[in-house]
């Protein structure tokens, strides 16, 4: 049982890092391509990159087990939190 625990922990810990990646690279990208000379590239590959990440790590982390996978989930939409927060509270110290 604790080995389970700790597996789905770590899960969780690994979506996190798969979130802050994808979420994280989302706000970077916005950033930047709005100024780009060429916007579509920009989004157009971030978009295959950062899906192309977060679909091989949940594949790996999932490892045929619907409980790492929703663990992983759990941790990738955490981490979507978090980036909001931190964001936005950059975002308002910039606009000040």
């Amino acid at each position: 049982m604790l080995d389970a625990l700790l597996i789905w922990l770590l899960a969780a810990v690994a979506g996190l890092a798969l979130g802050t990646i994808f979420f994280g690279g989302l706000w970077w990208t916005v950033r930047r391509g709005v100024a780009a000379r060429n916007p579509a590239l920009w989004f157009g590959a971030s978009l295959l990159l950062r899906f192309a990440l977060a679909a091989t790590g949940f594949y790996f982390v999932g490892g045929g087990r619907w409980e790492r996978l929703v663990a992983c989930l759990i941790g990738f939409m955490l981490a979507r939190a978090l980036v909001h927060l931190v964001t936005a509270k950059q975002e308002a110290r910039h606009a000040s």
